[in-house]
């Protein structure tokens, strides 16, 4: 139940956060949902935070989470909670609540509101392959959903792995209510028995934000459609625990200029390489801004408090904006003539790449190539260029032949999207390795 601002009537302070996983370059697409919690928030004289879903320990690493924290901050987005600045609601990793997320599991299991599943992954996989064959969507059987008790406890002190799995209903509906679609009815027959804690007693996605959004008092939860699947399990959730339930908005996912889901295959999608291009991260922020907010011809310069007066979720699409870098470029362009004087375009210049840190990088590789310091402008211009203008001749320079270059480019895109370090060593592997393969 909202008022006319749209805040939770239990809970006059709105609070939104945004919680990105640590496992690789931050995108657009986060700057895109922590702008809109953001501006949701502070709009409303209420409570933005960030927390950090590090619960995938095989793909999370520090260096990506340091990477979406400094990303963050670049834009100009802050937060009044998160790891980096403490607060009430702490810890704001995931991985230190651990403890936490047990207790509410073994809530749900008393209850009878989750099970554990013994299930093998060598059974799932076949239980899935069946599936498959049948031409049935995969799914939990519901296997260990009734298990004796006694025989629980005897797997439990066999010390036979098991994961906890959410009961769902086989009959009935399920109401999700989204601030931009409305109601949207579910067939709880449809529903996965969804894992809840993993056998290494670590949490999925679902029990963890359930838990957290309720403990950190998260009135409005604002994320990406598609996880608008999910919502149904998490209104279970809310029941099963008896708590109220944030109110929904799930955004729409950003798009090329051809309306496909916006993928670094097509368009550059990391936060940081629009900063290495030469982008100001006010003309970026009001870039992202005007995917979420209508504005007439000749007002499309806004700073973060104008966003954040003028946003207003039931205003947006349900088709993705797009993603739209030629209009990018003239507002960036615009920012560069029209807000900076001549000294702020130098300093500009020199904090992107004039400065004694990037250049240190570079310095090495450039002394032992040179014969005099006028060879350095023709050897540097591509760390200074952005887009490269290569041709078709240009690549053919080498001895493969027209097949073989594109099998060669075809594996660099794919293994260079895997490459979570971008580095000398890890880029001269990819590159090693295809040689390898292709001979």
């Amino acid at each position: 139940m909202t008022d006319s601002l749209g805040r939770n009537a239990s809970n006059a302070r709105v609070r939104t956060r945004v919680a990105p996983s640590p496992t690789g370059d931050p995108h657009v697409g986060t700057a895109f949902a922590a702008l809109a919690n953001y501006c949701f928030a502070r709009g409303r004289d209420g409570d933005f935070i960030l927390r950090i879903e590090d619960t995938d320990q095989a793909r999370s690493t520090a260096e990506s989470e340091r990477t979406i924290l400094e990303a963050l901050h670049w834009l100009g987005i802050t937060w009044s909670e998160g790891p980096d600045v403490g607060g009430p609601h702490g810890p704001y990793r995931q991985s230190e609540r651990s403890q936490i997320y047990r207790r509410y599991a073994d809530e749900l299991l008393e209850r009878g509101d989750a099970f554990r599943c013994f299930c093998t992954p060598e059974r799932l996989a076949e239980m899935r392959e069946e599936q498959r064959r049948a031409g049935v969507p995969p799914a939990y059987d519901g296997r260990c959903v009734a298990l004796p008790p006694a025989e629980i406890a005897a797997n439990v002190a066999a010390g036979i792995p098991f994961v906890v799995r959410m009961v769902v209903p086989r009959t009935g509906t399920i109401l999700v209510h989204d601030l931009l679609r409305g109601e949207i009815a579910f067939d709880a027959a449809s529903i996965d028995m969804q894992v809840l804690l993993k056998s290494d007693g670590l949490p999925t996605y679902h029990l963890a934000n359930v838990v957290d959004d309720h403990l950190m008092q998260i009135t409005h939860v604002m994320r990406g459609e598609e996880w608008l699947p999910s919502a149904p399990k998490h209104v279970l959730l809310y029941r099963y625990f008896g708590w109220t339930m944030p109110e929904l908005c799930h955004l729409p996912l950003l798009r090329n200029p051809d309306r496909s889901k916006l993928s670094k295959r097509k368009n550059p999608t990391g936060i940081l390489f629009y900063r290495r291009m030469g982008y100001l991260p006010e003309a970026l922020l009001n870039f992202l801004g005007l995917l979420l907010i209508t504005v007439g011809e000749g007002d499309e310069m806004m700073d973060l408090r104008t966003m954040s007066q003028r946003f207003d979720p039931k205003h947006l699409s349900v088709a993705g904006p797009v993603f739209d870098v030629q209009k990018l470029d003239w507002l960036n362009a615009r920012y560069l003539r029209e807000t900076l004087d001549v000294d702020g375009f130098m300093e500009r210049a020199r904090e992107w790449a004039v400065n004694r840190t990037y250049f240190r990088e570079i310095a090495p590789l450039a002394q032992t190539r040179i014969e005099r310091l006028s060879d350095l402008g023709p050897l540097l211009s591509f760390f200074f260029a952005g887009r490269l203008d290569v041709t078709a001749e240009q690549l053919r320079e080498g001895k493969l032949d027209d097949d073989t270059l594109r099998k060669a480019f075809a594996f660099a895109l794919e293994d260079f999207e895997a490459v979570a370090r971008w580095d000398v060593e890890n880029i001269q592997n990819v590159l090693r390795n295809i040689a390898e393969a292709l001979e």
